[in-house]
């Protein structure tokens, strides 16, 4: 069975007529009763009672009606929206984002779409670096406001660099570190690391022993956390620390502290990714509220 079955079989339940049916599908009655008998050998019965007068449906044609017709509408209006998606005119905006690193930059850009764009139905997504990774490679979000990891999907992606923040040492504010303002990754040697889940944050953990090699040290890592709020409780828990950008000091959670980072390279940077292909208008309009920087 495929769609152009059903549309004959539609058009001749709507006219009752084989004949009328194929002037209006531009097909012969020949072709018409060919794709009947198909449809019916499918479905294991007769859908049509013949009669000098034209074709009505039987038991089995209303129940095939009844059960296609809602599926054959949402197929054409699933087309129609692929087509508008390929035309760059879709109505709807699916954005992947960090929650912590919303506020400054994607509330703004929400707010201006909603003042220029007011019929854009937005869809909000607090995913992961990796989950985010995951859902635009399944055509899941249409732009993703993502990690340093993002620096690494050129290939796949259309990508804008939204900024670099400054890195930042989190630890628990009894720490013998917490009293200094600021630390270098070699005051840490000894300490316990909070790394992260490859998955959630990929590339993460490579980054941060790299950092720690040139620093003179590997990093011993307590846990891989799975989420923000998860690496900050551990903090607090095992007195270990963790490397976050500066955006995450805005997550406030008790007993821990934030200590600028002074560590060449230590630093996080923000990055916007988009499907290839023809961008649609929202996406070009959400992008047109965002600061633009050129992509290292």
């Amino acid at each position: 069975m495929n769609v152009d079955l059903l549309r004959s079989f539609f058009a001749m339940a709507g006219h009752g007529s084989l004949n009328q049916a194929a002037v209006r599908l531009h097909v012969s009655q020949s072709t018409l009763t060919r794709q009947l008998r198909t449809l019916e050998q499918a479905v294991g019965g007769s859908l049509f009672e013949r009669s000098p007068g034209g074709v009505a449906l039987t038991a089995t044609g209303h129940a095939l009606a009844d059960g296609m017709r809602p599926v054959l509408a949402d197929f054409d209006a699933a087309l129609e929206t692929v087509r508008k998606t390929a035309r760059g005119q879709s109505a709807r905006l699916r954005i992947g984002y960090l929650m912590s690193a919303a506020a400054d930059y994607l509330h703004p850009a929400l707010a201006a779409l909603r003042r220029t764009n007011p019929e854009v139905k937005v869809q909000l997504l607090d995913l992961s670096p990796g989950e985010q990774i995951g859902a635009l490679r399944r055509g899941e979000i249409d732009l993703a406001m993502i990690d340093s990891a993002g620096a690494y999907l050129g290939r796949e992606f259309y990508l804008r660099k939204l900024a670099t923040f400054a890195g930042y040492v989190a630890l628990a504010e009894n720490h013998p570190l917490a009293a200094r303002p600021a630390l270098k990754l070699a005051d840490l040697k000894g300490a316990l690391f909070v790394g992260a889940n490859e998955h959630d944050m990929p590339g993460h953990n490579a980054w941060l022993t790299k950092l720690c090699r040139r620093a003179g040290f590997r990093p011993h890592l307590v846990l891989d956390a799975d989420s923000l709020t998860h690496a900050l409780a551990t903090i607090v828990t095992e007195g270990a620390v963790a490397l976050l950008p500066e955006y995450t000091r805005k997550i406030a959670v008790p007993g821990v502290v934030f200590r600028l980072l002074r560590e060449t390279g230590a630093t996080w940077d923000l990055w916007l990714a988009w499907q290839r292909g023809k961008v649609s208008a929202p996406v070009r309009a959400i992008l047109g509220t965002l600061p633009q920087r050129a992509a290292a």
